[in-house]
């Protein structure tokens, strides 16, 4: 993808004097002149920042503004390594409503929905971006946060909300608690926009046939303000990123190399008006590709696909190489399984173990069936053969959270 002229436009505009506002980029762009990015071909020289950079700058090295002009911090959901820290402006909390807005008007809501929000708040950048889009659109916000099911579902019934979100895992939590108390027709939920972790085709199709709700993905990530940079139509193919917002690359991960539009590789995201932590050619290290060509919603700015995983999220075991998401095709392919699975991979005896844990509503011969067909697809798709086994519906771990479904215990 090109950048079209208002975009570079503005970012020149992100680029003059980033250096002297930022300890960070005078470091990472020791001995480049700003001025001389004039072309696409100069912009794709620029080198890329990562997570690892960020951690380096903690807590506020990557700030290009005034202490005075800082209204919020915000800081990334992980758990492991020193944390990622974001200052926002207050012009940054304002784009960022005006793109979450503009994510609930792209699924269809308008001020008269009512909308519940699962995610949490805090440093994390979900429930509140989830809130400010909802108050800026002038729908009603439910800000329940996560977990307590129980009140969760009671708020959903008395203030009859019409639009749920959550992130996929709690939203089947949600989904499977309707089901078993045979709520569903007391509800006046139509849309659930969700968002923060990937998920596969049999899982948003339980979650939409038992809510009874149209699902739209929406994408984003604390570094680059949060969730609302872009999100799934009404066509429901591939997710639109605000390209008056963000430009967006996608790289070869190994070698760096921009890759043409329709080729998968790594999603590279530029901020063009960011003012407290502007991001540059920001490695995202989700795996997706530029959907070629217009959507048939009439919108004009560009889809990323579905995403495919994450490059640091790839196992290998037995000599392949594997992604959730191949694990999620295996699942959709085969018969009988539910959506939730857990992979085990271990070390027994000096050679790799692979099993594969799925819910089915079989039992007997057609459970035995079921686990035999799962580990002849698994091996056609992916090259190894795994131990399958059927387990009862409903055995796996739910999360009000993200869902981790695959565990490693070689290390």
């Amino acid at each position: 993808m090109q950048f079209t002229a208002e975009q570079f436009d503005l970012l020149k505009k992100q680029l003059n004097g980033l250096k002297e506002r930022s300890p960070f980029y005078a470091r990472k762009f020791e001995g480049i002149d700003m001025a001389d990015v004039q072309t696409q071909a100069d912009f794709e020289k620029l080198p890329f920042s990562e997570k690892a950079d960020l951690r380096e700058a903690y807590p506020l090295g990557i700030q290009a503004v005034p202490d005075e002009e800082v209204v919020r911090i915000h800081s990334s959901s992980g758990t492991t390594g020193t944390p990622v820290i974001i200052p926002y402006t207050q012009q940054d909390v304002l784009d960022w409503a005006e793109m979450f807005a503009r994510c609930y008007e792209t699924a269809g809501i308008t001020n008269k929905d009512r909308i519940q929000i699962t995610p949490g708040y805090g440093l994390w950048t979900a429930g509140i971006g989830f809130q400010l889009g909802a108050e800026r659109l002038g729908a009603m916000a439910i800000p329940m946060g996560p977990g307590n099911t129980e009140k969760q579902l009671k708020m959903m019934q008395d203030l009859g909300s019409t639009v749920i979100t959550a992130t996929s895992s709690y939203a089947l939590l949600l989904a499977e608690e309707i089901n078993k108390r045979g709520l569903r027709d007391q509800l006046k939920l139509k849309k659930g926009v969700i968002g923060s972790e990937r998920w596969g085709d049999k899982m948003r199709a339980r979650i939409s046939d038992e809510l009874g709700v149209e699902i739209f993905d929406i994408y984003g990530l604390t570094e680059i303000y949060g969730p609302g940079i872009g999100i799934s139509c009404s066509a429901h193919s591939g997710m639109h990123i605000w390209s008056d917002f963000i430009y967006a690359e996608v790289i070869d991960p190994k070698t760096g190399e921009v890759l043409p539009d329709g080729e998968v590789g790594e999603l590279v995201l530029t901020t063009l008006r960011k003012q407290g932590a502007p991001l540059i050619r920001y490695r995202t290290h989700d795996l997706t590709r530029i959907i070629p060509g217009d959507c048939p919603c009439g919108l004009n700015h560009p889809r990323i696909d579905t995403l495919v995983g994450r490059t640091d999220d790839m196992v290998k075991v037995k000599g392949c190489n594997m992604f959730p998401a191949q694990i999620e095709e295996v699942i959709k392919f085969t018969e009988g399984t539910s959506s939730e699975y857990q992979v085990m991979i271990e070390a027994i005896n000096g050679r790799d173990v692979l099993t594969v844990l799925f819910e089915t509503p079989l039992e007997g011969e057609e459970k035995t069936r079921c686990e035999e067909q799962l580990a002849a697809i698994f091996k056609a798709k992916i090259g190894c053969t795994p131990e399958a086994k059927g387990v009862p519906m409903g055995e796996l771990p739910r999360s009000e959270k993200k869902t981790k479904r695959i565990f490693d215990s070689r290390y």
